[in-house]
């Protein structure tokens, strides 16, 4: 249910189980941490999802059992943060719990229209992935970070491109090619002037 495509450099992972809203088991989530970190000769890496919803964070009874808590959603989205070519979240729907992870922790977000974004962890009694917080506020501010993880509010793509949470819209049928367009000159690029101008810009 996580596919992953080699297209030389490029490498494009996709979450498949569309009829649970691509939530995630402990496996799904296990795998796609074994591909983050595996990716290091990775020069562009696409995350994606299969359907109308990009993911719905954790499936229901796994999240029951103690799947909310996982470290394993930390250690994916400190996966995809180290990898030293361009990350980008092609989100073909809706991105809601855990999954807000591994897209904040790419360099790039683009969405469809219709996609709406939220994180309801404090209604459910949980806390935010430890980093998550710290990139959504760099993202978008502290006060609409709070907006999204203390008011509980579903942000709609418009919001999300407005709010810099998305770098740009793309109709459905154009998604994947934009985010390989849109990895182009990085795949075309020295990979240490690729590598050292992501540096750069961490600050």
């Amino acid at each position: 249910m996580i596919e992953l495509d080699r297209d030389g450099d490029l490498w494009t992972v996709t979450i498949n189980r569309p009829d649970k809203a691509n939530s995630l088991t402990p496996e799904m989530l296990a795998r796609l941490c074994e591909i983050a970190e595996g990716a290091h000769d990775a020069r562009a890496l696409i995350l994606t999802g299969t359907g109308k919803v990009f993911s719905a964070g954790a499936d229901l009874d796994a999240a029951k059992a103690g799947m909310a808590t996982s470290p394993d959603w930390e250690r994916l989205s400190s996966a995809i943060a180290a990898l030293p070519g361009l990350t980008i979240a092609a989100l073909n729907g809706t991105l809601a719990g855990g999954s807000n992870g591994m897209a904040l922790a790419c360099d790039l977000r683009i969405a469809v229209p219709g996609a709406k974004f939220f994180y309801p962890v404090m209604k459910l009694g949980y806390l935010p992935q430890p980093s998550d917080p710290g990139r959504l506020a760099a993202l978008v501010g502290p006060a609409r970070a709070k907006l999204i993880l203390m008011a509980g509010q579903k942000i709609t793509t418009d919001e999300a491109y407005a709010f810099g949470l998305v770098d740009r819209i793309v109709a459905p049928k154009d998604l994947l090619q934009t985010a390989r367009d849109l990895a182009t000159d990085t795949l075309a690029a020295k990979p240490e002037i690729a590598q050292a101008i992501k540096a750069m810009c961490r600050g």
